[in-house]
């Protein structure tokens, strides 16, 4: 069993990026690079696939709680990433 706590996590996107990359923390958000369009909800679904990889859980254990058509989002991750 690999469970530990949750975490919600600021995160602020920048959409059309040449790739899908963590650009680093601006304060308290994480800042990530997509490389799907803001359009019909791409770029939330490329976020929620590029933070499951990182944190090496399921795309269905990460909820966008706020933010949905926003670039300014907030996260509940499962199991946290050192990142």
């Amino acid at each position: 069993m690999r469970y530990s706590m949750a975490m919600k996590l600021s995160v602020r996107i920048i959409p059309n990026a040449k790739k899908t990359e963590v650009v680093g923390y601006e304060g308290q958000t994480l800042k990530v690079r997509l490389s799907a369009p803001p359009i019909e909800g791409k770029a939330n679904l490329e976020l929620i696939r590029f933070m499951a990889e990182l944190c090496d859980c399921a795309p269905s254990e990460i909820e966008i709680l706020k933010g949905h058509s926003s670039k300014q989002k907030i996260l509940d991750i499962p199991n946290p990433p050192a990142i």
